[in-house]
């Protein structure tokens, strides 16, 4: 295996994309006028990213025992990206998200995460060895819970850097925190998290105190338009 720069734990999902005039509604059938499919899921797509700037990538996850999951399994080999701890399942599909956009850009996301909640703490003790050779582990929250805490549990007693991209922000155990070395939200998860509303540059102080106080040692707000804060 080449030098591990960082390893991602996370989810693998084949976007399906309708495009419509406009987006449906209860009980009405549209015809379309485009159809792609994608390969997305938080995690994959951080893996693949880094691995196109360089980085020796590992992707710990677990997909499906069809089409989509061979599929994906080729498309990280394809960019470089170490599979030997991506497993397949029979007793899920692979994760997907079929996607309507209508002519505005406008959505309408329906998520099934299928394989993607069967990755287990056991899936990432038997990685153990590739992450505690790695400078960076990168988590979401696309999997199961208990999955993301025990891998950052993991990294963190062989001293490797952690960190969580809160999406999709939910309430996190305070394990979770006290785990996480850098945590990296935008402003509706810092809002979800802390009940703080990210508006203005006293709002992101306020929201990182109080991430901080939970116990994760950076935090960076990220911002989706240009703003003073």
């Amino acid at each position: 295996m080449t030098s591990i720069d960082l390893v991602v734990v996370g989810s693998c999902n084949m976007d399906l994309i309708s495009y419509v005039p406009r987006l449906p509604v209860p009980g009405e059938t549209l015809h379309g006028s485009k159809f792609s499919m994608g390969f997305g899921g938080k995690g994959a797509n951080q893996c693949v990213m880094a691995a196109r700037l360089g980085a020796g990538t590992v992707m710990i996850a677990k997909v499906g025992d069809d089409m989509f999951g061979k599929n994906y399994i080729q498309n990280l080999q394809e960019n470089e990206i170490n599979i030997d701890h991506v497993s397949r399942t029979a007793e899920a599909s692979t994760g997907v998200a079929p996607i309507a956009v209508n002519d505005k850009g406008e959505n309408s996301i329906i998520i099934v995460s299928g394989a993607n909640l069967l990755l287990s703490s056991q899936d990432v003790h038997s990685a153990e060895n590739v992450i505690k050779n790695a400078s960076l582990l990168i988590c979401q929250l696309e999997v199961a819970m208990d999955t993301t805490l025990e891998a950052m549990k993991i990294a963190k007693s062989h001293n490797v850097t952690t960190v969580l991209n809160p999406a999709p922000a939910q309430s996190l155990p305070d394990d979770l925190y006290k785990n996480c070395d850098v945590i990296v939200p935008n402003e509706t998860e810092a809002e979800i998290l802390t009940g703080i509303k990210v508006t203005s540059v006293e709002d992101s102080q306020k929201a990182i105190e109080c991430l901080l106080g939970r116990g994760c040692t950076t935090v960076i707000i990220t911002l989706g338009r240009p703003s003073p804060i």
